[in-house]
């Protein structure tokens, strides 16, 4: 049985891109076939990614580097930012405005993990809609394509095989999702 992925990658700036993000990923998640009868999934995603790239700008002091893949079981949410420091689940006083990211991601997603890499860390978060096995679109491709979206800024789009990162290395921090299963 062969598989077929597809992704997209876009870089957000320090300053702009919190909400640039969210809507760049929306866009790229209603072309999905299951996002119209998930919308709860796609909220999650959607706030997964706002916290990530919040954490990589006012933590980090990076830009965000996002990948979204979908392989037609999990979509996954990748953020890298060029800090190495690994992030930590904390308790959040009342009233203090930081403090959450982590702990939301943790809650949303399936399953996540950090992986350290060379020039900073990559957090990754998946998401498993319940609709996602009715979509046989997947499983008969085996075509590698990859092409430059001008009409989005030139975001990069790959319809492949897998999305793979030759720089990672995984670190041993995962952490479990929404239903208790580790990510590990």
């Amino acid at each position: 049985m062969s598989v077929k992925a597809m992704g997209w990658a876009h870089s957000f700036p320090m300053g702009k891109g919190v909400r640039a993000g969210r809507e760049w990923t929306r866009r790229r998640l209603e072309s999905l076939p299951w996002s119209a009868d998930e919308p709860d999934t796609v909220d999650a995603i959607v706030l997964a990614v706002s916290e990530l790239i919040t954490n990589a700008h006012i933590h980090a002091h990076s830009d965000a580097h996002l990948v979204l893949t979908w392989d037609g079981d999990c979509l996954r949410v990748s953020v890298h930012d060029e800090d190495p420091t690994l992030p930590r689940r904390r308790e959040a006083r009342p009233g203090e405005a930081s403090g959450r990211g982590v702990a939301i991601v943790h809650k949303l997603a399936d399953g996540w993990e950090i992986r350290c890499q060379r020039h900073g860390k990559t957090v990754t978060a998946c998401f498993c809609p319940a609709d996602a096995s009715r979509d046989d679109r997947f499983a008969a491709d085996t075509d590698t394509r990859t092409d430059t979206d001008t009409r989005t800024g030139g975001d990069t789009h790959t319809d492949g095989d897998t999305y793979t990162d030759g720089d990672a290395e995984t670190d041993g921090d995962a952490g479990t999702g929404r239903d208790g299963r580790s990510s590990s």
